[in-house]
C-alpha cells in the first residue's frame, strides 16, 4: 500500500489528507489498529527516528513521548530505582521489561506534557511495555512489531479503537526531504547526521573529567534534541531527559522552561511528595495534577481550605521555598544539551540551579569564553560538538 487516507490535516477544516510515497512504493508504515491522524504521523515518524538512534547510540532499547511534534520524555531502558518506582506509580508491576522501563522513564520525565502522547518504541512493543501503556492516557504507538499478547492488551484502549502503527525497521529514506509551505517546495539534504560519543571529545572548560554515564546522557540529550522543535535544550539525569524546552525564541527562555521540569523532576524524589496522602482510587491525571501544583510556586493553591479534601486523605504542610531549594542544591550530575550555542552566561547560570554537571553544546559564539568561564567558576565539564541542531 503506497498511500493512507487520514481524518483530516493539522485540522479538523483540512481536508483532504493523506499520506503517500511519490515514487509509488510501498509505505514503510502500517496501521494495524485504529485510525491515525496527520499530528499523530508526525509525531509517530519524528519520535521513531528518536527512538531508533538512541538505540543504536546506547545499544539499550529506548522510547519516547510525543506531543505536538516535539518529545515530551525520552529514555533508554536503564533499571529503575525503588524511587523511580514510586514516583513513575509503578511500584505495583513486579520486575518489568527494559523496553517498559524506558517507556516509564520517557513518560515520567513530564508526566502533564505526555497526558495524550504518541507513544514511540524501538523495540517490538511486549506484554510488560503494553500493560504500562493501557494504564495511561494516550493516542497512539509505533513500534516495528508487536507480540500476540501486547496487542490483545491495546486494544483494550479506546473501546478497541487505540492506534497501533507498525514500521518497517529496514526502511531509509531519501537523502532528499521535500515540504511546502504556502505552496512553494522547499528541498534539503535530510539531517543524517550520527551522534555518538565521539562528538564529546573536544573539552574546552578545566574540569575535563566526562565519566561514561554523563557521555550517554549527553548523547540522549543531543539525539532528542535532533527532534525538538528548536530552540531547544534538554537535560537528562540517569539514561531519560528530565526537561526539555522547545520552540522558545529566546535560548534562556528554553533553558529556564527545561530547567523548570528539570526541578518538577527532582522534586517529586522529595520525601514530602513522596509520602503525600492521596485519596484512595484517585485519578492518574489528577494525581498527577495536584503533584505539580503542590511542588509548584503556589503549592497553597492546592491546600486552600476544602479544595485539598478532592485529593487528599489529611491536609499536607506547605512544601516551602526554602525547602525546596534546599533539596535541589543537593543535586548534581544531570547533562544539559542545547541545539545550538549558549549566547550568554546566564544560561549557565540558570542550569546551575538544576544540578547540571555536565554540558555539551556547538560553540561559536563570540562570547563562548564568557560562557566557558562561567561554567569553569561552578567546576562544569563542557563539550563543543561543532554541530547545530536546529529542527523546524
Amino acid at each position: 500500500m503506497n498511500e493512507y487516507t487520514l481524518k483530516y490535516g493539522c485540522n479538523p477544516n483540512q481536508k483532504p489528507a493523506r499520506i503517500f510515497m511519490e515514487d509509488g512504493s510501498d509505505l514503510p508504515v502500517k496501521v494495524i489498529n485504529g485510525r491515525a491522524g496527520y499530528i499523530n504521523f508526525m509525531d509517530a515518524l519524528n519520535g521513531w527516528q528518536l527512538v531508533s538512534q538512541l538505540k543504536e547510540a546506547t545499544g539499550l532499547p529506548a522510547a519516547a513521548s510525543f506531543k505536538h511534534v516535539s518529545p515530551a520524555g525520552a529514555a533508554v531502558g536503564v533499571p529503575l530505582t525503588e524511587v523511580q518506582k514510586k514516583i513513575y506509580f509503578v511500584d505495583d508491576m513486579g520486575d518489568l521489561s527494559p523496553l517498559a522501563c524506558a517507556y516509564i522513564r520517557a513518560r515520567g520525565a513530564d508526566r502533564m506534557s505526555s497526558f495524550g502522547d504518541f507513544i514511540s518504541l524501538s523495540d517490538v512493543c511486549d506484554k510488560d511495555t503494553a500493560s504500562v501503556i493501557k494504564r495511561e492516557v494516550s493516542d497512539g504507538v509505533i513500534a516495528p512489531g508487536y507480540t500476540d499478547e501486547a496487542i490483545e492488551i491495546l486494544k483494550q484502549k479506546k473501546k478497541g479503537n487505540y492506534t497501533m502503527i507498525e514500521v518497517d525497521p529496514s526502511y531509509q529514506p531519501k537523502a532528499l526531504e521535500h515540504r511546502d509551505i504556502f505552496g512553494i517546495t522547499f528541498e534539503q539534504g535530510r539531517n543524517d547526521y550520527k551522534i555518538d560519543a565521539s562528538l564529546l571529545t573536544n573539552i574546552v572548560t578545566k574540569n575535563k573529567n566526562l565519566p561514561e554515564e554523563a557521555k550517554r546522557d549527553l548523547v540522549i540529550s543531543l539525539i532528542t534534541l535532533k527532534y525538538t522543535q528548536s530552540n531547544s535544550v534538554c537535560y537528562v539525569s540517569h539514561g531519560q531527559t528530565i526537561g526539555v524546552g522547545a520552540g522558545q525564541q529566546s535560548r534562556v527562555h528554553c533553558v529556564r522552561l527545561a530547567g523548570d521540569k528539570a526541578d518538577n523532576w527532582l522534586l517529586r524524589q522529595n520525601p514530602r511528595v513522596l509520602e503525600l496522602p492521596f485519596v484512595d482510587g484517585i485519578h492518574r491525571a489528577d494525581r498527577d495534577n495536584a503533584i505539580d501544583v503542590y511542588i509548584g510556586r503556589n503549592s497553597e493553591d492546592v491546600l486552600r481550605d476544602g479544595e485539598w479534601q478532592r485529593v487528599f486523605k489529611v491536609k499536607p504542610d506547605v512544601f516551602t521555598a526554602e525547602e525546596k531549594r534546599a533539596w535541589l542544591d543537593q543535586q548534581s550530575g544531570v547533562s544539559l544539551g542545547s541545539d545550538a550555542f549558549f549566547p550568554f552566561s546566564d544560561n549557565i547560570e540558570r542550569a546551575r540551579k538544576s544540578g547540571v554537571t555536565y554540558v555539551a553544546e556547538p560553540g561559536g559564539s563570540i562570547r563562548d569564553d564568557a560562557v566557558i568561564d562561567c561554567c569553569d567558576a561552578y567546576n562544569m565539564v563542557m563539550a563543543f560538538t561543532g554541530m547545530r541542531l536546529f529542527h523546524h
